[in-house]
């Protein structure tokens, strides 16, 4: 029997290389739809696709097990009026041209696993926020509503659909757990602003098999993909130093943040904003997450 094949939109990607990889691991055929296709010797096939509208990548959707869609422009970087298009874009019209494709198949895919992300709560502050939580403000969080709109809004009402609300991605190979882990290295590994604000943090191996149950799982709806215990910055920090056995790194200021953030061209409030997000779903399904204490998350990522 030939293995189910799994399509991974916008899969080339930090969150999509470590994907591709574990579902060749258990067996599936993948399929990853990239802008710079290349040839690979591990099994995945990629297949050109611009995120824009349908084309000959159409036919790869044809009697998959699964489309997983990734697909958005990185939010790392100034959120100017033209880069917050850009970013909602990416995001709006992946979902677009791939409900165009769905059409057109005489057998689709049977489940759709959709990204989100924890910023569609907006900056919570220290209130706790389950799946339930109503949508935040500012440019972030409405983007991450079109997002999910443009997603509940596909017209395939057989197909079941898995949207991710995707926190922040701890990796060895990408992410800014690396640029972090640079700056501790240093002794540049302080708390950010008051310290006070709250990351929802998840290990890549712990997403990686929450998308794994999206696809084989009888999952639907909405789920937080994030770890069962969320931290301030200030203890996330502090967590980063041990691992990297740095006793004390000086604070960095709200404004030392903006003012770096510019030089590198990244957005401070990405640092300064807190939203505290529980999985609340996937618990109640009973998921085991192997790391469920950042100590733990960290030590193996060092």
């Amino acid at each position: 029997m030939s293995p189910k094949r799994i399509i991974l939109a916008g899969g080339s990607g930090f969150i999509g290389r470590a994907l591709a990889q574990g579902l060749r691991e258990r067996d599936y055929e993948v399929v990853i739809l990239t802008r710079a296709p290349r040839a690979r010797a591990d099994g995945v096939t990629e297949i050109a696709w611009d995120g824009e509208r349908p084309g000959p990548w159409v036919a790869s959707l044809e009697g998959a097990e699964a489309l997983v869609n990734l697909a958005g422009h990185n939010i790392n970087c100034p959120h100017t009026p033209a880069n917050l298009a850009l970013i909602a874009s990416s995001r709006v019209n992946s979902v677009r041209a791939l409900a165009a494709a769905l059409p057109q198949l005489a057998q689709p895919p049977r489940v759709w696993v959709q990204a989100g992300a924890v910023g569609f709560y907006g900056d919570t502050g220290d209130r706790p926020c389950t799946e339930t939580s109503p949508a935040g403000s500012g440019p972030l969080a409405g983007i991450c509503r079109e997002w999910e709109q443009s997603f509940h809004a596909v017209p395939a009402p057989r197909l079941r659909r898995v949207l991710l609300r995707i926190g922040f991605v701890l990796g060895r190979e990408g992410g800014a757990l690396p640029v972090l882990s640079r700056l501790t290295r240093l002794f540049l590994g302080g708390s950010v602003g008051d310290g006070r604000q709250y990351l929802s943090w998840i290990h890549l191996a712990d997403l990686n098999r929450m998308i794994v149950a999206a696809v084989a799982e009888d999952l639907s709806g909405t789920y937080n993909a994030v770890g069962p215990d969320p931290v301030t910055n200030a203890e996330f920090m502090r967590a980063l130093r041990h691992a990297w056995h740095r006793p004390w790194s000086p604070p960095a200021p709200a404004w030392a943040v903006r003012f770096g953030s510019r030089l590198l061209r990244s957005e401070a409030s990405l640092a300064l904003m807190s939203t505290r997000c529980l999985p609340q779903r996937f618990q109640e399904r009973g998921f085991q997450f192997q790391f469920a204490r950042l100590a733990d998350a960290l030590r193996d990522l060092r």
